[in-house]
């Protein structure tokens, strides 16, 4: 079980790092100060995202009477917005994938910053780990060095090396997606039991609810065209793993319970999102190739 834990531990950082350097090589500075500096889209993309979706969690664990593994699960996804899947979403259901792609990156920078003082704070306040405080500045200092760093580096060589970036992406996008499959197997492989437990359970029943509930939030407190609120809509719904298995190995020492319960609730998000996208997709018409972004993250 060790060596298990140990190889989804280093198979996670690689995932972390290459989502966020595929996301700096896919990612312009032009089209992130148009998404920055959109201040209503982005004030309520961030209500969203950092606000009332770790609140429905934490109502949602106190509603179905979550045991406190799965209730710190829940609170870990949604204390962790800005997940790579998003932008995804984006191109299936033909939104805008431009500002999709730029809120993903911003959220997920934001949410290196963030993740740890909300998640703290609303596990605290819930109860449901006695005695237990996050070790907030470890994991900001974790987190940003995980995300920041890879993002920076690839925005950079993508506005001074251009050709470069164009080679690297495609090869990047396809080790984070294939580190993010080999992540969730480990999961599931080292906790299967616990996950198997989840079936039927009222744990899966609160991560529809979530994911439902933050598509719903995020498209209605979004401006624009209703491409661009169900694309505001996917990006909610979709959470960052890599912040939240970063404090499930830090912070609660690979708790099976806690790592079960993270596997379920991002599988069944996924059921739930992927579908929603493309069924969204197939009243839309997709987007002329030039309005499509010059990359995706």
């Amino acid at each position: 079980m060790d060596v298990v834990l140990l190889l989804v531990n280093v198979v996670t950082i690689v995932f972390i790092t290459s989502t966020m350097f595929g996301a700096g090589l896919g990612s312009t500075i032009s089209a992130l100060t148009a998404v920055a500096t959109d201040v209503p889209l982005l004030l309520l993309a961030l209500l969203v995202n950092i606000v009332l979706v770790p609140l429905v969690a934490w109502a949602l664990g106190v509603l179905f009477h979550l045991n406190a593994a799965a209730f710190i699960a829940l609170v870990l996804v949604a204390a962790s917005p800005g997940g790579p899947f998003g932008a995804k979403l984006a191109m299936m259901q033909h939104g805008d994938t431009t500002t999709g792609a730029a809120m993903q990156v911003l959220l997920a920078a934001v949410g290196s910053v963030t993740f740890a003082p909300v998640a703290n704070t609303v596990i605290r306040a819930a109860g449901i780990a006695e005695g237990f405080t996050l070790d907030v500045g470890a994991l900001i200092r974790t987190v940003a060095l995980l995300q920041l760093v890879p993002f920076a580096i690839g925005l950079l060589i993508r506005h001074t090396r251009s050709e470069l970036a164009g080679r690297w992406q495609p090869r990047t996008a396809a080790l984070s997606n294939g580190t993010f499959l080999a992540v969730l197997a480990g999961m599931l492989a080292g906790n299967w039991q616990q996950i198997a437990a989840l079936l039927g359970s009222r744990t899966l029943l609160a991560g529809i609810v979530l994911t439902a509930a933050a598509g719903v939030a995020g498209t209605l407190l979004a401006t624009g065209a209703m491409p661009r609120r169900t694309t505001m809509g996917g990006v909610a719904a979709t959470r960052n793993v890599g912040p939240a298995l970063t404090a499930a190995g830090l912070a609660f020492h690979n708790d099976p319970a806690i790592l079960g319960a993270l596997a379920g609730i991002l599988a069944i998000g996924m059921v739930v999102s992927v579908p929603t996208a493309a069924v969204l997709g197939r009243g839309r018409r997709p987007p002329d190739a030039a309005e499509q972004p010059a990359t995706e993250p």
